[in-house]
């Protein structure tokens, strides 16, 4: 082992846990305690004020600017009170991750001196740069205006020294340059086509609230062996590694006892984020070696898709205090088990009614029907741009590795959900829906009590998968924001459900009874539907043929994936919905184009520098080392027993020769291959080359070095390893 790598490796075996003070109280004493809350809001603002900031957040309504002086003088008296000396407007550009801003509060008095001062202007309103952010061409870089406004719908909250004011994101001309803005509008847009389709079976609805509980999956590893690795430092992600020998065939990390150096992490994590208002419950080891999840309880969809962002950023400070780097990239490491971010989705009335739960008449289990065989049929018309909306660079190396969704999108049902689709179908009548909850199943061991079992199994291999009161969107990415993937469906559903109730309206004009109408409609979207539905093994190459076969979209190049969302029913859908124009559609395809050329360059770069400076010189000095190995031999034996002796020796030089050789070669390839991609001006086209012809030259350079990585000397390799990578000690 080289000197270096054996201190890294040394130093992150020995490292011990950090001691996590926790605050005083119990978590319900401390949860949202740098969260600008109702009782924070009622505290320090004035009665009038709290009612029309309140009534603005619960119904929608346009917040009046005269107060907004009034709002941000209380909100910086309560963030100056926990130390605030600053504030930002945070928001979601289109990088995946979060962008702000800081500025102090202070102000010129007129006297020489300064004085504390945030006003109603500062708070509803920013001007950060429209031009540095991607944009994909609605800004030219000597544009820079662009706005980020204040969202009252979401509560601000304190990080450290500085008040973040989550924000939405536009440009100088209107066009949304964020996540938020549209995934607002599609909330609006689902909740209005949502509460018209209520009222055929509860007038009293008012609203209807998109629900979301993500699952987080990530890797650690030690700080030091993840700095000595440039490729995961550039990258987030092994270019180069052999798998070790022992990684998760076992299946011994899953849900095993959690390491005391991760416990404390988790732990740490755990009190900043519910300090926070993140609702954090769930944590446990992962499949993968050094793999573990988090997840919170269910939120409405807008400050879920906020609190996720806020804590992929806090997973990253929090780790690094406890001596690891998170890892948040799909597949950091080759043959292991990427991470995923599933999507709990559900809808809610302000009625108290889940619209994804069976009831418990038969007019309640017709609305339920009517909302699962909507969803359907959006997710059926739709399931390429579903697609699109979770497909990146990082997340193609997952999506149908038989241990995520494939890149088909389809849905799981369960049998008794199949089943009254199926009799519903066949059988008009509407009093035949019958669900039943969850029922008991009693074991044959006196200690144990009766279990209750819920109305569908689980299949793991289903991107789309219904699971009991709500839909389960398993395909997207653990570093994605969840945004993207809520916009598509919410929008598809939102314009779904305007058609549904446009046909049943037009057969209730013509004298149909309502209920026979309702039926009618959802007879015939289950038959319409029926090819999205698929309970067997997704992974398999049966169900690719099949899905071929039923029409679902099986394109699997990232680049011709964001075509889905050029489409013109695409286009139509978010434009009758109000959720996005053609402009910001397109915009948004050229940053996602870019945005995967840009990844398969750097890495394309990183491992032709890792080759040529790390791989190729070890690999050369090692075969120096055998060669003389072998002279020395001929002039110590006679040339027979020389020649035996050295036998194994000379074909581990052939084997390093024709390896270097390969590396070599297909560096200097690589290398000619980007200066011809490079010049493509198109940005579809430019992404297109860069996954047809430079990604897979990665793969094939990435054997030869695996393999050098078993034949060279262990002393030598300079680069941590699988085997220390992935265990934590």
């Amino acid at each position: 082992m080289s000197n270096l790598r054996f201190k890294v490796v040394e130093t992150a075996f020995k490292k011990k846990a950090v001691s996590v003070e926790a605050p005083s109280g119990r978590p319900d004493e401390y949860f949202g305690k740098y969260v600008f809350t109702r009782q924070k809001m009622f505290q320090y603002l004035p009665p009038k004020v709290y009612t029309q900031l309140t009534n603005s957040i619960d119904n929608g309504i346009a917040l009046d600017r005269n107060i907004a002086d009034e709002v941000a003088n209380g909100m910086k008296k309560w963030a100056t009170d926990l130390g605030a000396t600053h504030y930002t407007h945070w928001f979601q550009p289109l990088t995946e991750g979060t962008a702000e801003k800081h500025d102090a509060f202070i102000e010129h008095d007129g006297k020489g001196g300064m004085l504390e001062e945030f006003s109603g202007k500062l708070l509803v309103q920013q001007e950060p740069d429209a031009s540095s952010f991607p944009n994909g061409g609605i800004r030219n870089t000597f544009e820079a205006r662009g706005y980020s406004a204040w969202d009252p719908s979401s509560p601000v909250f304190v990080v450290d020294d500085t008040l973040c004011i989550p924000t939405i994101f536009i440009s100088y001309t209107g066009e949304a340059l964020d996540y938020k803005a549209p995934l607002l509008r599609a909330l609006s847009a689902v909740n209005k086509a949502a509460v018209d389709v209520c009222h055929y079976f509860n007038p009293e609805v008012k609203k209807v609230v998109a629900y979301l509980g993500w699952e987080q999956e990530y890797f650690l590893v030690d700080e030091g062996l993840y700095a000595a690795r440039p490729d995961l430092l550039l990258t987030g992600r092994t270019l180069m590694g052999h798998e070790a020998s022992k990684s998760q065939q076992l299946e011994d990390h899953y849900f095993g006892a959690i390491p005391e150096r991760v416990a404390a992490f988790m732990k740490d994590l755990e009190i900043q984020a519910l300090e926070l208002g993140i609702p954090v419950k769930t944590r446990h080891n992962e499949v993968a070696p050094n793999q573990f999840e988090l997840a919170p309880i269910y939120e409405e969809c807008n400050l879920a898709v906020n609190h996720n962002m806020l804590l992929m950023s806090l997973m990253r400070k929090v780790a690094r205090k406890h001596g690891f780097r998170v890892l948040l990239h799909e597949k950091p490491f080759k043959g292991v088990n990427g991470s995923g971010k599933h999507n709990n989705w559900s809808l809610g009335t302000d009625t108290g009614i889940m619209l994804m739960s069976p009831g418990k008449t038969v007019e309640e289990n017709l609305r339920f029907i009517t909302f699962i065989v909507n969803t359907l049929m959006a997710v059926y018309h739709h399931n390429g741009l579903l697609k699109a909306s979770i497909m990146s660079a990082t997340n193609a190396h997952r999506l149908g590795a038989n241990e995520a969704p494939p890149a088909i999108i389809s849905s799981f049902l369960g049998t008794q959900l199949t089943q009254v689709l199926n009799h519903l179908e066949e059988n008009a009548e509407e009093n035949l829906i019958t669900l039943s909850g969850k029922h008991g199943m009693k074991l044959d061991i006196p200690q144990i009590p009766e279990l209750l079992i819920d109305n569908t199994d689980r299949n793991r291999t289903s991107p789309f998968a219904f699971t009991g009161n709500r839909f389960e969107f398993r395909a997207v990415g653990s570093e994605a924001n969840c945004a993207c993937a809520m916009i598509a469906l919410n929008t598809a559903l939102a314009d779904q459900l305007v058609k549904f109730k446009s046909e049943v309206d037009t057969l209730i004009n013509k004298g149909e009874a309502k209920i026979s109408a309702i039926v009618k409609v959802i007879r015939q979207y289950i038959k319409e539907c029926k090819p999205i539905r698929f309970d067997g093994n997704g992974y398999s190459d049966e169900w690719k043929a099949e899905a071929a076969k039923r029409g679902l979209d099986c394109e699997t190049s990232c680049p011709l994936i964001f075509d889905n969302y050029l489409k013109p029913e695409t286009i139509a859908m978010f434009e009758a919905t109000g959720v996005m124009n053609r402009k910001e559609l397109e915009a948004r395809n050229e940053v996602k184009w870019e945005m995967y050329t840009k990844k398969i360059q750097i890495e394309a770069r990183v491992l032709g520098d890792l080759a040529l400076n790390h791989i190729l010189p070890i690999a050369t000095e090692y075969q120096s080392k055998l060669i003389d190995n072998v002279y020395k031999l001929k002039e110590l034996f006679p040339t027979d027993k020389a020649v035996l002796l050295s036998r194994e020796n000379v074909k581990l030089i052939e084997e390093i020769a024709e390896h270097t050789l390969f590396i070599n070669e297909h560096v200097s390839a690589l290398i000619e291959a980007r200066k011809v991609a490079n010049k493509i001006t198109n940005e579809r086209q430019k992404a297109i080359e860069y996954h047809d012809k430079i990604a897979p030259m990665l793969e094939e350079i990435r054997y030869h070095i695996d393999k050098l990585e078993l034949i060279v000397d262990d002393q030598l390799w300079t680069l941590p390893k699988y085997r220390e990578l992935l265990f934590i000690r």
